[in-house]
Protein backbone atom coordinates (compact mmCIF):
# COMPACT_ATOMS: atom_id res chain seq x y z
CA UNK A 1 0.00 0.00 0.00
CA UNK A 2 1.23 3.25 -0.91
CA UNK A 3 0.87 6.23 1.32
CA UNK A 4 0.43 9.55 -0.16
CA UNK A 5 1.26 12.57 1.65
CA UNK A 6 -0.06 15.91 0.77
CA UNK A 7 2.15 18.81 1.40
CA UNK A 8 0.40 21.97 2.32
CA UNK A 9 1.28 25.11 0.59
CA UNK A 10 3.26 27.73 2.45
CA UNK A 11 0.14 29.86 2.69
CA UNK A 12 -1.79 26.97 4.26
CA UNK A 13 1.08 26.26 6.65
CA UNK A 14 1.15 29.91 7.71
CA UNK A 15 -2.61 29.94 8.23
CA UNK A 16 -2.41 26.75 10.32
CA UNK A 17 0.39 28.12 12.44
CA UNK A 18 -1.40 31.44 12.96
CA UNK A 19 -4.52 29.59 13.96
CA UNK A 20 -2.58 27.41 16.44
CA UNK A 21 -0.81 30.49 17.88
CA UNK A 22 -4.14 32.30 18.25
CA UNK A 23 -5.61 29.34 20.15
CA UNK A 24 -2.59 29.32 22.47
CA UNK A 25 -2.82 33.09 23.04
CA UNK A 26 -6.54 32.93 23.76
CA UNK A 27 -5.92 30.08 26.25
CA UNK A 28 -3.20 32.06 28.01
CA UNK A 29 -5.37 35.17 28.14
CA UNK A 30 -8.23 33.21 29.66
CA UNK A 31 -5.88 31.76 32.29
CA UNK A 32 -4.50 35.22 33.17
CA UNK A 33 -7.96 36.77 33.40
CA UNK A 34 -9.16 33.87 35.56
CA UNK A 35 -6.23 34.44 37.95
CA UNK A 36 -6.84 38.18 38.00
CA UNK A 37 -10.49 37.68 38.76
CA UNK A 38 -9.55 35.55 41.76
CA UNK A 39 -6.80 37.93 42.95
CA UNK A 40 -9.00 40.99 42.56
CA UNK A 41 -11.22 39.95 45.47
CA UNK A 42 -9.48 41.25 48.64
CA UNK A 43 -9.35 39.10 51.76
CA UNK A 44 -9.25 40.92 55.08
CA UNK A 45 -8.76 40.06 58.73
CA UNK A 46 -8.23 41.94 61.99
CA UNK A 47 -5.83 41.63 64.91
CA UNK A 48 -5.72 43.08 68.41
CA UNK A 49 -3.15 45.60 69.64
CA UNK A 50 -2.83 45.50 73.43
CA UNK A 51 -0.77 46.90 76.29
CA UNK A 52 -1.20 46.57 80.04
CA UNK A 53 0.06 49.46 82.15
CA UNK A 54 0.50 48.49 85.79
CA UNK A 55 0.43 50.65 88.88
CA UNK A 56 3.92 51.30 90.19
CA UNK A 57 5.46 53.38 92.97
CA UNK A 58 8.91 54.20 94.31
CA UNK A 59 9.80 55.94 97.56
CA UNK A 60 12.95 57.37 99.09
CA UNK A 61 13.71 59.42 102.17
CA UNK A 62 16.30 62.01 103.13
CA UNK A 63 18.00 62.15 106.54
CA UNK A 64 16.38 64.15 109.30
CA UNK A 65 19.11 66.04 111.16
CA UNK A 66 18.26 67.86 114.37
CA UNK A 67 21.68 69.49 114.37
CA UNK A 68 25.31 68.86 115.19
CA UNK A 69 25.77 71.37 118.04
CA UNK A 70 22.83 70.86 120.37
CA UNK A 71 23.50 72.27 123.83
CA UNK A 72 21.38 70.54 126.47
CA UNK A 73 22.09 73.33 128.99
CA UNK A 74 20.86 76.21 126.85
CA UNK A 75 17.97 74.56 125.00
CA UNK A 76 14.82 74.57 127.11
CA UNK A 77 12.35 74.33 124.20
CA UNK A 78 11.73 71.45 121.83
CA UNK A 79 14.08 71.20 118.85
CA UNK A 80 12.31 70.89 115.48
CA UNK A 81 13.64 69.73 112.11
CA UNK A 82 12.23 68.47 108.80
CA UNK A 83 13.16 66.05 106.07
CA UNK A 84 11.52 64.83 102.88
CA UNK A 85 10.05 61.58 101.66
CA UNK A 86 9.91 61.49 97.84
CA UNK A 87 7.12 59.45 96.26
CA UNK A 88 6.72 58.61 92.58
CA UNK A 89 3.58 56.71 91.61
CA UNK A 90 2.01 56.16 88.23
CA UNK A 91 -0.73 58.63 87.35
CA UNK A 92 -3.99 58.18 89.34
CA UNK A 93 -2.52 55.41 91.56
CA UNK A 94 -3.71 55.79 95.17
CA UNK A 95 -0.96 55.20 97.74
CA UNK A 96 -0.29 55.20 101.49
CA UNK A 97 3.09 56.06 103.00
CA UNK A 98 3.81 54.60 106.44
CA UNK A 99 6.77 55.06 108.80
CA UNK A 100 7.69 52.45 111.38
CA UNK A 101 8.67 53.42 114.94
CA UNK A 102 12.38 53.05 114.19
CA UNK A 103 15.03 50.48 115.01
CA UNK A 104 15.33 51.54 118.69
CA UNK A 105 11.65 51.69 119.71
CA UNK A 106 11.31 48.07 120.74
CA UNK A 107 8.64 47.34 118.10
CA UNK A 108 7.64 48.54 114.62
CA UNK A 109 4.43 50.14 115.97
CA UNK A 110 5.76 51.41 119.31
CA UNK A 111 5.54 55.06 118.24
CA UNK A 112 5.51 56.50 121.77
CA UNK A 113 9.02 55.06 122.25
CA UNK A 114 10.80 56.46 119.19
CA UNK A 115 14.38 57.00 120.34
CA UNK A 116 17.81 57.63 118.95
CA UNK A 117 20.76 55.92 120.57
CA UNK A 118 24.38 56.78 121.26
CA UNK A 119 25.82 53.58 122.69
CA UNK A 120 23.48 52.74 125.56
CA UNK A 121 22.22 56.35 125.95
CA UNK A 122 18.88 57.32 124.38
CA UNK A 123 17.23 60.50 123.18
CA UNK A 124 13.45 60.55 122.56
CA UNK A 125 12.06 62.08 119.37
CA UNK A 126 8.87 62.01 117.33
CA UNK A 127 7.87 62.28 113.65
CA UNK A 128 4.70 64.05 112.53
CA UNK A 129 2.55 64.51 109.43
CA UNK A 130 1.81 68.20 110.09
CA UNK A 131 3.80 71.34 110.81
CA UNK A 132 1.89 71.82 114.10
CA UNK A 133 3.36 68.46 115.16
CA UNK A 134 0.07 67.08 116.41
CA UNK A 135 -0.43 63.97 114.20
CA UNK A 136 2.16 61.21 114.72
CA UNK A 137 3.31 59.71 111.41
CA UNK A 138 3.14 55.93 111.65
CA UNK A 139 1.16 53.18 109.98
CA UNK A 140 -2.35 54.02 111.22
CA UNK A 141 -2.10 51.93 114.40
CA UNK A 142 -1.24 52.87 118.00
CA UNK A 143 -2.59 56.44 117.75
CA UNK A 144 -0.62 57.16 114.57
CA UNK A 145 -1.66 58.10 111.04
CA UNK A 146 -0.27 57.28 107.61
CA UNK A 147 -0.05 59.68 104.67
CA UNK A 148 -2.48 59.00 101.81
CA UNK A 149 -2.14 60.43 98.33
CA UNK A 150 -2.67 59.88 94.62
CA UNK A 151 0.16 59.50 92.14
CA UNK A 152 0.65 62.07 89.40
CA UNK A 153 3.32 60.27 87.39
CA UNK A 154 5.88 62.74 88.78
CA UNK A 155 7.80 62.91 92.04
CA UNK A 156 5.82 64.25 94.99
CA UNK A 157 7.66 65.54 98.08
CA UNK A 158 6.15 64.82 101.48
CA UNK A 159 7.54 66.70 104.48
CA UNK A 160 8.40 64.78 107.64
CA UNK A 161 8.19 67.04 110.71
CA UNK A 162 10.50 65.92 113.51
CA UNK A 163 10.74 67.04 117.12
CA UNK A 164 13.09 66.44 120.02
CA UNK A 165 10.71 67.23 122.91
CA UNK A 166 13.50 67.86 125.41
CA UNK A 167 17.27 67.82 125.75
CA UNK A 168 17.12 67.84 129.58
CA UNK A 169 19.56 65.33 131.05
CA UNK A 170 20.79 64.33 127.56
CA UNK A 171 24.21 62.68 127.63
CA UNK A 172 26.61 64.16 125.04
CA UNK A 173 27.08 61.90 121.97
CA UNK A 174 26.07 61.27 118.35
CA UNK A 175 22.58 59.78 118.37
CA UNK A 176 21.01 57.85 115.49
CA UNK A 177 17.99 55.76 114.59
CA UNK A 178 16.79 54.14 111.38
CA UNK A 179 13.17 54.52 110.28
CA UNK A 180 11.66 52.31 107.57
CA UNK A 181 9.43 53.99 104.98
CA UNK A 182 6.79 51.77 103.36
CA UNK A 183 4.57 52.69 100.41
CA UNK A 184 1.45 50.64 99.76
CA UNK A 185 -0.50 51.02 96.51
Amino acid sequence: MKTTRTIASPKQQLTTRLLQGSVILVGLALAVFANRATAATPVTTTFQVTATVISACTVSGSSLNFGNTLDSLSSSTPVDATSTVSVSCSNTTPYTVSLNAGANAGGASNYASRTMKSGSDTLAYQLYLDSGRSTVWGDGTSSSSAKNGTGSGSTQSLTVYGRLPSLANAVPGSYTDTVTVTISY
